[in-house]
């Protein structure tokens, strides 16, 4: 029976130790704090990345080292499963209590305790695929994860600097190699190949697209989509802005799909740039998020955020199961979190069935999958498209009886090859939303107009210890602190058309107030009222009560 290179891993743990004040936790996006305090949780998650494989018979399993849309001085590292989904569930307890060990010889005892409690036959190999963002801790970071990999025996594959979808595309790649569920050619230029051509096809004989503004965010976006576009030619002029990734400090800094959906405005730095009507779409720091936008006539900016993205692509996929005379056997569905807008929910649940699950990917990708072709899309703009293993065989055998249905099958079965089914991929839905853009004719104006977003703001409160805000129901409610929920309540009622919830970050120790009303500076006074009785309930010190919270 095989067991662990104990010598080996204490030689190497003693280079990473922990931090001694620090409590690490594996939440939605993975690890995620300074990138400055993450060196033994990298070298620990070389390990466990090894681990998973090895209980996976050898799959090869995937390791991202980003903060996606973080600022610079931050970074992290999240972990994905075999067919390009995130980590499973229990494992993450697993990652936090192995991050925790506060020396080396408690971290040996929590490997073995772990190895005895899932049964993990040491002797199996062990495959792992590994990427990094251009955040400039990352190349330090990425060495202690080599260290864990050593220490582990594991055989890593270096997929240098790229996106973070690129690589959940990679492994679910890797995986199916030679199967009969082959997802692609597992390299990144299988990648650009397989978006490029799918493109090529579904906007073959529409009108000439007129140039789309992206705004890299000073991230790796800059890079994939300057190779992205040597695969796409002509059939799309990209301008590309905020491409800046030697300048210190500028990673998604007052520009990138976060700043543009918190803030509600245009990135300064595409002031002079985006021209009135054009379309612009930002992506995140690590591109997986996109948030679109235009001006109109009057220089008036609007947003096009993960909501109307839903919209757009939900309609046109229902749109196109039925011309195909598939709408008796295929049921597209669409899955939101609370912080989708109220109009948006409207507009799509008198189409097709929604549902709301708890925020963070994982539960939207889960709830995704239950239908034949799930949609889901955060407001945040992070998001994509599943087709179930039974629609896609389906899509395959299917005979249309007319040339209208023969047309419709092909656009189904292209978007199959065009969308990232791994996870929400910000270049292959800048394409898909072209595409639905190209066959609709629409211009930004028109796919704005599908409905009106309710006004809405959403803020964030620092508070000591996330963890004492608890929620049910999809997040819409509070159960902890108690009388909090009912105090909200009390406040919502007070506003027309008000919604608001309160829910704690995943990622860091800040408590997200959302607020919705019929008018603009209603939603902004509920939101910041809401956040108020937050500040008030974990004992914030009123002369220090941010003035806005008065």
């Amino acid at each position: 029976m095989a067991s662990l290179h104990i010598d080996v891993i204490k030689a190497l743990s003693e280079i990473h130790p922990k931090p001694s004040d620090i409590t690490f936790q594996y939440g939605t996006a993975g690890f995620r704090t300074l990138g400055s305090t993450l060196d033994s949780v990298l070298f620990r998650v070389g390990l466990l990345a090894g681990l998973r494989s090895k209980k996976l018979d050898g799959k090869t399993i995937g390791v991202m080292v980003t903060a996606s849309h973080n600022p610079e001085q931050d970074n992290g590292v999240k972990i994905v499963d075999p067919r390009g989904e995130m980590l499973e569930a229990s494992w993450e307890g697993h990652a936090t209590t192995l991050s925790n060990a506060p020396n080396t010889e408690q971290f040996i005892e929590a490997l073995n305790t772990l190895i005895q409690s899932t049964k993990i036959d040491l002797s199996r190999p062990c495959n792992v695929v590994y990427a990094r963002d251009t955040r400039p801790s990352g190349i330090s970071l990425i060495s202690a994860l080599e260290d864990g990999f050593k220490a582990i025996g594991c055989s890593a594959r270096n997929a240098g600097v790229t996106t973070t979808p690129i690589l959940h595309y990679l492994v679910r790649a890797i995986n199916t190699k030679g199967t009969p569920e082959s997802y692609g050619e597992d390299s990144e230029d299988g990648y650009y190949r397989k978006l490029g051509l799918a493109f090529k096809k579904l906007v073959s004989g529409r009108p000439i697209i007129q140039p789309v503004l992206i705004d890299c965010a000073n991230g790796v976006g800059a890079l994939a989509v300057a190779k992205l576009m040597e695969y796409l030619g002509d059939t799309i002029p990209l301008v590309l802005e905020n491409i800046s990734l030697s300048t210190p400090g500028a990673l998604n800094n007052a520009c990138g799909a976060d700043y543009v959906k918190t803030m509600q405005k245009l990135p300064p730095s595409l002031m002079d740039h985006l021209q009135f009507g054009q379309r612009g779409c930002s992506l995140d720091g690590d591109a997986d998020r996109l948030m679109y936008y235009y001006l109109d006539e009057r220089g008036q900016f609007h947003m096009l955020d993960g909501d109307k993205i839903a919209a757009l692509v939900a309609s046109f996929i229902v749109e196109l199961v039925k011309s195909s005379g598939l709408e008796n056997e295929v049921k597209v569905g669409v899955v939101q979190t609370a912080y989708a807008n109220g109009a948006s929910t409207k507009y799509l649940a008198d189409r097709l069935p929604v549902k709301c699950v708890p925020t963070g990917v994982k539960h939207l990708h889960h709830a995704a999958e239950h239908y034949d072709i799930g949609v889901y899309f955060e407001a945040n703009g992070h998001g994509t498209v599943i087709f179930s293993p039974h629609t896609q065989a389906r899509l395959a055998q299917y005979q249309p009886s007319t040339p209208a249905q023969s047309t419709a099958l092909g656009h189904l079965i292209n978007l199959t090859q065009l969308i990232n089914q791994t996870v929400g991929d910000a270049l292959s839905d800048m394409l898909l939303v072209e595409v639905v853009l190209a066959h609709k004719s629409y211009t930004g104006v028109e796919w704005d107009s599908l409905y009106v977003d309710l006004p809405n703001r959403l803020v964030k409160v620092v508070v000591g210890d996330r963890n004492v805000f608890r929620t049910e129901n999809a997040e819409r409610r509070l159960v902890s602190p108690p009388g909090l929920q009912q105090k909200i309540e009390g406040l919502v009622q007070r506003y027309e058309g008000g919604r608001s919830f309160v829910r704690p970050s995943g990622t860091e120790d800040v408590v997200r107030v959302y607020a919705e009303a019929v008018v603009k500076s209603q939603a902004d006074e509920l939101a910041f009222r809401v956040a108020g009785l937050v500040y008030d309930e974990v004992g914030g010190d009123l002369a220090k009560r941010p003035k806005e919270f008065l």
